[in-house]
């Protein structure tokens, strides 16, 4: 589809994402509450708009991608959203990460109007985010996705049509609880093998290459030895998107055991002040409480 694209929620993921479709020759409306992050995107030709009503009039295609589902649906269905906005054929692709359930009402709300809703969250952190190397993840309506194939494809290296409305939430929340779980195994892992005398580069390495290795081995233990822990992803949001996942599988009647456990390790985490941290450093946890300092050479 030709025409410009509107772009809502311009933050550590958003940003790079909006810069790598203008770079990709897309014309962008853009929007964020916080008119200083508009500025790389003003800076490369993007039009401003004050509201999400006033992007989606400009446009037949806007991204959303805020933090929390009161942003979304404000955003998306509020007094200036992009409901009062759109005309009929308008698609709306949500790529923040929501509730699963709240973003078929949304949906539905839009269809009322003749608005169509893809949920299309994204996965990979804020690095693959700059690099355009995301996985998109999309729910809802075949031919609705095909098409909006040419937007992902400049923020994303591959995309997954996994079903209808809602099914990219809800894969996108089975992923997240996976690598939460496991950047908590992984901070355990790594505690106790200093605690027992072993050299933490050399935890790594021999892991990284047995069968404890998987994909937070690799993206929180070179973060966890070099002690650098600024933002990839927060522990905020990691919490928040576990509260999602907690609620979802309250809603579906499927105990999470594990989910429900690391969830309080990110809250004990939060306690410690470490809520704009990358996930890495859940690990001071169980520094403190083991008495020991992981970081290589410390």
């Amino acid at each position: 589809m030709a025409g410009k694209v509107g772009f809502i929620g311009l933050g550590a993921m958003g940003g790079p994402m909006a810069l790598n479709l203008v770079k990709a020759g897309f014309k962008l409306v853009v929007h964020d509450i916080d008119q200083t992050k508009t500025a790389p995107l003003r800076a490369k030709g993007a039009e401003l708009a004050g509201t999400a009503e006033a992007v989606a009039a400009e446009v037949e295609r806007t991204i959303v991608i805020v933090e929390t589902t009161d942003q979304a649906q404000a955003v998306i269905a509020g007094e200036r959203g992009i409901i009062k906005g759109a005309k009929p054929g308008h698609i709306v692709l949500c790529m923040a990460t929501i509730d699963p359930f709240a973003a078929r009402t949304l949906a539905d709300q839009l269809a009322a109007q003749g608005i169509a809703m893809l949920d299309a969250p994204v996965s990979g952190g804020t690095g693959r985010a700059q690099s355009g190397d995301l996985s998109v993840i999309v729910g809802g309506d075949a031919a609705v996705f095909a098409k909006c194939e040419d937007l992902f494809k400049p923020m994303g290296s591959r995309s997954f049509h996994v079903g209808p409305l809602g099914s990219g939430l809800a894969m996108k929340l089975v992923n997240n609880m996976l690598v939460q779980v496991n950047t908590v195994a992984v901070a355990e892992a790594m505690v106790l093998g200093v605690k027992a005398g072993l050299d933490p580069q050399m935890i790594y390495d021999v892991v990284r290459v047995s069968t404890g290795a998987s994909a937070a081995w690799e993206l929180r233990v070179p973060r966890i030895l070099s002690g650098d822990f600024e933002p990839g992803g927060t522990i905020d949001i990691s919490y928040k998107d576990q509260e999602l996942e907690t609620a979802f599988a309250k809603r579906l009647g499927v105990p999470l055991l594990l989910a429900n456990v690391t969830q309080q390790v990110y809250q004990m985490a939060r306690a410690k002040g470490l809520n704009k941290q990358d996930g890495s450093a859940i690990v001071k946890v169980f520094e403190q409480m083991a008495g020991v300092t992981v970081k290589k050479g410390s």
